[in-house]
């Protein structure tokens, strides 16, 4: 059936609301945007949903929910998992409570119990709940730091991760034998509840998550200490780490926090930015006109579900605010709980750091500097996640600390995916430890280059929607492949690595080994002069992903190794 037929289907069936008609008949006279919503399924990939609010099957609506979550309940039931139920959280986002609701009374119907938040909650609590709760699986309704036309679905198993193999695929095969809404099931709520399927999660989740991430503070003596003298300003980009962020710190006994006031209530239109993502500069023009009144030592935004933090802070020469990336974040915390650990006798001596393929190279020094097992994993926090449970189930390493290049890390494994309320507490202390000492998190930052060599990472990325699109990001994918490049500019290719084919090919030897992870689309160069980079499709967004990580003596040398190499990779791109 084509994208037209499908399109009058959905007028014509009585089981599509009249909202969702009136929306379609208004696309009437447009070919090209009934098209784009009807050309194909909105996919689940192996962590979820994501994708534009809307009718439509290539839209996030309450019918695509119900679907995807026909196939995950199908895949409970076969692993007879029903009685153990879902956990289910979400965000600030448009349409996030009314997804949730449907996505609970669907597994509802299926005979599944839903345990639900009353309101909007953290991504990282909704793993930590999954746990607690000991439930089979969770479900949160986000869509990150998406623009907010957008919304999204992820999956959670029964060990606080996002869905990894087998499970990503298993649940994969299953939604996507849910071809007919006559397939898809639900139910009132009134009935749920009668019938003892549908909960809400109490309180007392709330407060054994602040417990847990209160355990992760190394000094707490140190922050009383300091509580005074360290000022916070920091920003929810009207998203959920408003209440956590703000208690966890209060109870901690931080005591000069500034909210931005105008991005403090949750709003899935995001009135003040039009991409709520704390990666992005313009994210943080409100945060530091509040700094800058406040004379602030750090300035902090989590994105709309809590899970990613975005950092500045003042530098004491210039008295400018200077942006710190996810990699300068995630290594000032994690050096301070190896440094600290360490200095306290407690570090383990089978711990381990784990970072993914495209975060920064300094974690491999920092990690032999300390003598921990560095392990690298994929791209995603779910392979960090993975990482904690088979350390628990092998007995092999024990889990110190773990970060990704896109602004998430964790500490602690009270939660098995990156948590920025946790990292806003930790860098909180990592801040007022370095005042205490008469330095800023930047005078930090400086050390550690002196120290393990001027580390810098870029990202560049390539947006090509709809059908034309994902074939020119497939065609750059296959021609990475068929014409492997010898050299960027004056780097030189050491080794490729193709986890499409789980391959290593030494450029010098010829020889080829196996890249020891799961099947990925992934193109990664080994390059001299302790270079890198990367080249991998997004599996949220239609965009193709650049990475690249150049160390340099000095940082100018650094900042313009990084330029080169970045220009070198778009020449190729395009």
């Amino acid at each position: 059936m084509g994208y037209r037929e499908i399109y009058e289907e959905w007028l014509s069936d009585t089981y599509f609301d009249e909202a969702t008609k009136l929306e379609l008949k208004a696309i009437s006279g447009n070919e090209k945007e009934i098209e784009d919503r009807f050309y194909k399924e909105l996919e689940f990939g192996t962590g979820g949903l994501r994708g534009v609010i809307g009718a439509g099957t290539n839209r996030m609506n309450i019918y695509t929910v119900r679907k995807a979550t026909q196939g995950l309940a199908n895949y409970i039931i076969a692993c007879k998992g029903q009685e153990k139920g879902v956990a289910i959280a979400y965000d600030s986002r448009r349409m996030s409570p009314e997804f949730a609701r449907e996505a609970a009374l669907c597994l509802n119907a299926n005979g599944i119990k839903a345990y639900v938040f009353e309101s909007l909650r953290p991504t990282p609590e909704l793993s930590f709940a999954v746990r607690e709760l000991k439930c089979i699986a969770g479900i949160v309704v986000t869509a990150s730091h998406n623009p907010r036309e957008y919304n999204g679905y992820k999956v959670y198993w029964e060990d606080g991760a996002q869905i990894t193999p087998p499970h990503d695929k298993n649940i994969l095969a299953e939604v996507a034998k849910v071809t007919s809404y006559s397939d898809v099931y639900t139910m009132e709520m009134d009935k749920a509840v009668s019938e003892g399927l549908y909960h809400v999660i109490p309180d007392e989740i709330d407060d054994k998550y602040m417990e847990e991430l209160k355990k992760q503070s190394i000094h707490p003596e140190m922050i009383r200490e300091m509580s005074k003298d360290i000022k916070i300003v920091y920003t929810p980009l009207h998203g959920t780490g408003n209440l956590p962020v703000r208690r966890v710190l209060k109870e901690l006994g931080f005591e000069n926090v500034y909210v931005v006031k105008e991005q403090e209530l949750p709003d899935g239109n995001f009135p003040t930015v039009a991409y709520p993502n704390p990666e992005d500069a313009k994210a943080f023009e409100l945060a530091l006109k509040l700094a800058k009144e406040k004379d602030a030592d750090i300035v902090l935004a989590t994105d709309p579900d809590a899970d990613r933090l975005g950092v500045y802070c003042k530098d004491s020469k210039t008295g400018e605010y200077v942006s710190f990336t996810g990699n300068m974040s995630g290594m000032l915390i994690g050096e301070y709980i190896l440094r600290e650990r360490k200095v306290a006798g407690n570090l383990p001596k089978n711990g381990a750091l784990v970072k993914t393929i495209v975060t920064t190279n300094m974690a491999d020094a920092i990690a032999e500097d300390y003598q921990v097992k560095l392990i690298e994993v994929l791209t995603g926090f779910k392979y960090i996640g993975e990482q904690i449970r088979l350390f628990e189930e092998q007995k092999t390493y024990e889990y110190v600390f773990g970060l990704e290049e896109s602004y998430g890390c964790l500490a602690g494994t009270y939660a098995r995916d990156k948590d920025a309320c946790v990292a806003v507490m930790m860098l909180c202390e990592v801040a007022a430890y370095c005042k205490k000492h008469g330095k800023t998190l930047w005078d930090e930052m400086l050390e550690m280059y002196e120290k393990y060599g001027y580390y810098r990472e870029g990202l560049s990325t390539i947006t090509l929607k709809g059908i034309d699109g994902a074939a020119q990001i497939q065609a750059m994918m296959e021609n990475l492949r068929k014409n492997p490049p010898k050299n960027f500019g004056r780097f030189n290719v050491k080794a490729v690595r193709d986890y499409n084919s789980d391959e290593r090919l030494d450029m010098t030897t010829g020889e080829k080994t196996s890249t020891n992870l799961p099947k990925s689309n992934v193109m990664y160069y080994e390059l001299d002069q302790d270079a890198w980079c990367c080249a991998r499709p997004s599996g949220t967004e239609p965009k193709i992903k650049f990475y690249m990580g150049v160390k340099g003596s000095t940082l100018e040398e650094a900042e313009a190794l990084l330029a080169e190499l970045t220009d070198e990779l778009m020449k190729l791109a395009n």
